[in-house]
């Protein structure tokens, strides 16, 4: 079985479709079509993980519908409920150039143009409009956290080689 951390959440089940074992996911993914393609997942639940083939799988407005074999019946679909849709890092989709993945994102070091050490990327706040990286250091006077605009004019350079991202702050921003 595979770690966690090889593994990409890519959706959460949130509740149970129909009566023959349906579940209903909420997707994390960018590609919601993307279900259609699905062979095989992981269900991570209570510190347990376990691998189911597709059997059937479409997207419903919002959300995906997945029916695994295995999960026959609505009392074994609701035994699902809460577990967290993941598949191999491996199987993830190829992203366009500079473009990430949020959670290559996180835990990358962020710098100023001028070279300044603000701290690690620990969250990213999806607002709709653009990203916020929730930037969080310690100091001596504990944790401080700063909010920058995940922007083209902000965030200039993103190298996940050397792990960190260089930004060119607003005036007033620290």
């Amino acid at each position: 079985m595979m770690a966690v951390e090889q593994m990409a959440t890519i959706g959460k089940v949130i509740n149970t479709q129909g009566v023959v074992g349906g579940l209903k996911v909420f997707p994390y993914s960018d590609f919601p079509e993307r279900v259609k393609e699905l062979s095989r997942v992981f269900l991570h639940k209570d510190q347990e993980m376990k691998a189911y083939s597709v059997d059937k799988a479409f997207v419903h407005g919002r959300f995906w519908v997945l029916h695994l074999k295995g999960v026959s019946g609505i009392s074994e679909a609701e035994a699902c409920v809460g577990a967290l849709l993941q598949i191999p890092l491996s199987e993830r989709r190829k992203l366009p150039e500079h473009t990430y993945y949020l959670d290559q994102i996180i835990g990358l070091k962020v710098y100023t143009v001028e070279g300044r050490f603000l701290g690690e990327v620990a969250d990213i706040i999806q607002t709709g409009g653009n990203d916020v990286y929730v930037v969080r250091t310690e100091s001596d006077g504990g944790v401080q956290e700063v909010l920058i605009p995940a922007l083209k004019k902000v965030v200039i350079n993103i190298d996940m080689q050397a792990g960190r991202i260089d930004v060119d702050l607003p005036e007033g921003l620290l």
